[in-house]
């Protein structure tokens, strides 16, 4: 898949539709293990965005990026030990993130 880049503006309306959203994979002390980057895979194509809860982790920035590319997802944003991804799905995208044209 390639390399998806989102504007600002696009992350910033992607945070605000994950804002009532709950994690729905959990990143264990083991870390990012194949079982989890399977979970998080499946979790995207279900859903296109989710939350990930981390716990505790040594760089979170470092295994939040490490979680966006080995899924193909984008980060969208960090808050605390949650992060935020977005996929589109591959045949049917549902979230919408056409930009309007300015006047």
């Amino acid at each position: 898949m390639s390399s998806l880049e989102l504007t600002s503006r696009q992350r910033s309306r992607l945070r605000a539709q994950a804002h009532s959203l709950k994690p729905v994979v959990l990143v264990g002390e083991a870390g990012l293990s194949d079982g989890v980057t399977r979970a998080i895979d499946q979790a995207l194509l279900d859903h296109e965005l989710i939350k990930v809860q981390m716990r505790q982790p040594d760089d979170k920035r470092g295994l939040a990026r490490a979680i966006a590319e080995a899924t193909s997802s984008v980060l969208c944003g960090l808050i605390g030990h949650t992060l935020i991804l977005y996929r589109p799905h591959p045949e049917k995208p549902r979230i919408k993130l056409d930009e309007p044209s300015a006047p």
